[in-house]
């Protein structure tokens, strides 16, 4: 057994942002190629924490979400390898993405109390159920136009993957769900995330935001992995 340690990777996106839902690939890619190499933590931003006001009102001289709709499936046209609902946006349109991501956080802290397992599942394509959990939201948004906000469509969610729903539910009711996402926001700050996805590695030396190509994702793991961890920087 290697004595490497792994490399971290601090991972943020908004469960509603079209660009992290064609990024997805590329995540999975990452995590095909270097396996038990890295170790990619999850974290939420509420971009769309109030879709009313981001939307409704700032797209206002476009359409609203109606034009929103138009522009998401324009830019998942330009990625034929994910689904896009006509009507995304324009139909069972979330209040905010935050709920969902509250969702996400309890499911990911059963997986740390080891409640639910860890371990990569062929049938996930090679996925954890936190992570599964995550991609099903994503796909129940834009592929499926239902409503993730809403806590029935959550809990339909954690059923079809077999997860204890009383366990969510209690992690949600009690503040826990909510407290994780909040130090999520305080790592935002702290890493100065400006929006979704973000890549941060190299303990927020090197922070990769938007639309970024694998390669340079893969470079940037792979230049982290060829420096020697207690070497001081020669600049």
């Amino acid at each position: 057994m290697s004595d490497t340690p792994r490399i971290r990777l601090h991972y943020f996106t908004d469960v509603l942002c079209v660009w992290a839902y064609t990024a997805q690939i590329r995540l999975d890619e990452l995590m095909k190629n270097f396996g038990s190499q890295i170790d990619i933590s999850y974290h939420f931003l509420p971009i769309f924490g109030c879709t009313e006001r981001r939307i409704g009102d700032g797209w206002k001289t476009k359409g609203s979400f109606g034009g929103f709709c138009q522009h998401t499936r324009e830019v998942c046209q330009r990625f034929p390898h994910v689904e896009i609902n006509p009507n995304v946006w324009a139909v069972n349109t979330p209040k905010t993405s935050a709920s969902a991501h509250m969702f996400l956080k309890s499911v990911q802290l059963l997986e740390k109390k080891r409640i639910i397992d860890d371990e990569r599942h062929a049938e996930f394509n090679h996925k954890t159920r936190f992570e599964e959990a995550a991609w099903r939201t994503r796909l129940a948004f834009f592929r499926d136009a239902r409503d993730v906000g809403r806590q029935d469509e959550q809990m339909a969610i954690a059923a079809d993957l077999q997860l204890p729903l009383e366990r969510v539910l209690e992690q949600m009711h009690n503040g826990e769900a909510m407290a994780a996402q909040f130090c999520d926001i305080e790592l935002r700050d702290e890493f100065k995330v400006e929006g979704s996805p973000t890549y941060i590695l190299n303990e927020g030396r090197q922070k990769l935001y938007g639309n970024v190509g694998y390669r340079i994702i893969e470079a940037n793991v792979l230049e982290i992995m060829k420096q020697p961890f207690d070497q001081a920087s020669w600049c």
